[in-house]
């Protein structure tokens, strides 16, 4: 009677790094559809946005939580695979805990201030905002950065964390009936014309523009110097868009009825 035949030995699965080469390939696969998934469809947004006139704060809310539901998708759908040994653990946890150990200030930091944003919400998107030395229009919030689009039509991306740091002025101005953006800037003159004549150049420019105009601006005389004289002009807007032409036209318009009535008294 013939002895009974060994059994082969298994050959191992290949792996990386204690994790099969098939789990690994998954994983990738997962974080690329995911990926794919999360660009076509915030694509789509701002498409459906833009055709249907939708409030760009919602447009940005609605990106804003898909990028969250799918990032909360790929964590179940990586850990439903399964094949990830203890010793892959732990190096993601040192690993992820050194980073953290080195970074916590920057990242952890402007997560926290992402979310605090969101909450507060000193701003929207779409409002006219100055945060510290950049003034623009919100175009984009997120847990990370904060988008503004600037007069010079540059996008100046500006990270939570800074945004905390800084000073924030919001120009949306609540009004009975809608919202109104409510511009402020300043104009100086010197002493050569009078304060009549100033106050007289104010009204005619103004006049100039009340009919494109939701409110006629206003002004104040906010301080008076030995050299000079400095009024403080509101500028009522509805599209925050108009104050980056508005403001620098009609700054033009002043100083050119201001330059000709100098141009009076000089001969």
């Amino acid at each position: 009677m013939s002895s009974p035949q060994p059994t082969p030995t298994p050959l191992p699965e290949p792996s990386i790094f204690g994790i099969s080469v098939v789990t690994l390939f998954e994983i990738i696969l997962i974080f690329a559809v995911a990926i794919t998934l999360e660009r076509i469809v915030t694509r789509y947004i701002k498409q459906f946005a833009k055709k249907t006139k939708l409030a760009p704060n919602v447009a940005n809310n609605l990106s804003l939580s898909f990028r969250v539901v799918v990032l909360i998708g790929t964590i179940l759908a990586i850990s439903r695979i399964g094949g990830l040994s203890a010793e892959w653990i732990l190096s993601i946890s040192a690993i992820a805990g050194a980073a953290v150990g080195f970074a916590s200030t920057k990242t952890l930091g402007n997560f926290i201030a992402g979310i605090f944003l969101l909450t507060a919400r000193p701003y929207k998107v779409g409002d006219y905002v100055r945060i510290g030395l950049v003034e623009g229009i919100v175009q984009e919030m997120t847990i990370n950065y904060t988008k503004v689009l600037t007069s010079a039509n540059n996008m100046v991306s500006i990270s939570n964390l800074q945004v905390l740091d800084r000073d924030i002025t919001n120009y949306l101005y609540e009004n009975k009936n809608k919202d109104l953006y409510c511009y402020t800037f300043e104009i100086g003159f010197d002493h050569t014309v009078s304060a009549d004549k100033i106050v007289e150049i104010f009204d005619q420019v103004f006049k100039q523009h009340i009919q494109v105009l939701p409110k006629k601006p206003s002004y104040i005389l906010t301080r008076s110097a030995a050299f000079e004289r400095v009024y403080m002009v509101f500028l009522y807007v509805e599209n925050p868009k108009d104050i980056f032409t508005l403001r620098p036209q009609i700054a033009e318009e002043v100083f050119q009825r201001w330059d000709a009535e100098r141009a009076k008294l000089k001969k």
